[in-house]
């Protein structure tokens, strides 16, 4: 069974619309429909980036602004170093 088929599936059993699962899971109904149709796929990230994240989401505002900018200095540094190979 494709994965938009289990999503459908479970989502109908539970009485939800695409409205109450984007409602309860905070996606978009559009990104609901989207997995559903096979249209989008969900990233895969190994345990510990999903703790990072986790955790990120925790910080506070400002905490993740600073940790956000050092992040993307690192990104943009190893963008920059692909171009430039």
């Amino acid at each position: 069974m494709e994965k938009g088929n289990i999503i459908t599936s479970l989502r109908k059993e539970r009485g939800w619309s695409q409205t109450d699962l984007a409602t309860n899971s905070k996606v978009s109904r559009e990104m609901i429909g989207k997995y559903e149709r096979g249209e989008a796929t969900s990233a895969a990230f190994d345990r510990k980036t999903v703790e990072r994240l986790q955790d990120i989401e925790k910080l506070e505002a400002g905490e993740k602004e600073h940790m956000f900018a050092l992040l993307d200095a690192f990104l943009a540094k190893s963008k920059l170093q692909a171009i430039l190979k």
